[in-house]
């Protein structure tokens, strides 16, 4: 396993485990150590296989409570790809004073990413806007479908800020948990769709090859198999990171 610098989805782990009053196990329960810096075991790690690539986009994850300790969790793929990367626990009675400092924070414009069916119709876009020096910071609600709606619904702090609702052709790759539909999307495609509208597409690219490698190494481990680190998905990630 290489080296890990603890980013931000990793510190707000660090944080959550800390308070918690018992072990989080993960489905299956313990059977082993996992690598810190990507929850998967050590035989399938993908720490080396990591990409560095630049972004102008910014994003910000407002998780549930439980959402950073799921080995399963896609946020922290964005946070592995996109530097400037935010995390914060979501709680529906507070608001960490660090989240409300970054969304007003003169750099960056603030985009809440949901459907526009749950927004005001003033409120929805569907591009970013490209004729501003501000940075976009895309704010993806990282949990259940219920959870994102809830946090949507009750996070007055983001009610000021435009909706941008996405529209992709194609259906959910993510195969890692059940979801209620083929068009909800984990958190980390939503993030290589949002990287898209920014013209980040090298790191829109490379997070949906990570993505995917990242899925391929966590069945192999669930069913005990080797990974095969000349097949279609590596091969792709690594002529990403050849044109970093």
């Amino acid at each position: 396993m290489s080296v890990y610098l603890p980013h931000a989805v990793s510190r707000l782990r660090a944080s959550r485990l800390a308070r918690s009053v018992k072990p989080f196990l993960a489905r299956g329960g313990p059977k082993g150590e996992r690598c810190s810096g990507c929850r998967l075991v050590p035989t399938h790690c993908i720490c080396t296989l990591r990409p560095d690539v630049p972004t102008r986009a910014g994003m910000c994850l407002l998780m549930a409570d439980i959402e950073p300790l799921k080995p399963s969790n896609t946020g922290w793929l964005i946070a592995d790809v996109v530097a400037d990367t935010f995390a914060f626990g979501w709680a529906r009675t507070e608001v960490d004073p660090a989240l409300l400092t970054l969304l007003s924070d003169t750099q960056w414009q603030p985009y809440v990413v949901f459907p526009a069916e749950f927004a005001e119709a003033t409120r929805v876009v569907h591009e970013v806007n490209h004729t501003t020096d501000k940075r976009p910071l895309f704010i993806l609600l990282d949990g259940t479908w219920d959870e994102a709606r809830k946090m949507f619904r009750k996070s007055p702090y983001l009610q000021n800020f435009p909706v941008l609702s996405l529209h992709p052709e194609q259906l959910s790759r993510y195969t890692l948990r059940r979801s209620q539909s083929e068009a909800h999307f984990c958190t980390a495609e939503v993030g290589a769709m949002c990287l898209e509208l920014t013209n980040d597409t090298l790191a829109a690219q490379a997070l949906n090859a990570y993505f995917d490698v990242f899925t391929a190494h966590y069945l192999k481990a669930k069913h005990q198999q080797p990974v095969d680190l000349t097949d279609d998905v590596h091969v792709r990630l690594q002529e990403l990171a050849h044109h970093s």
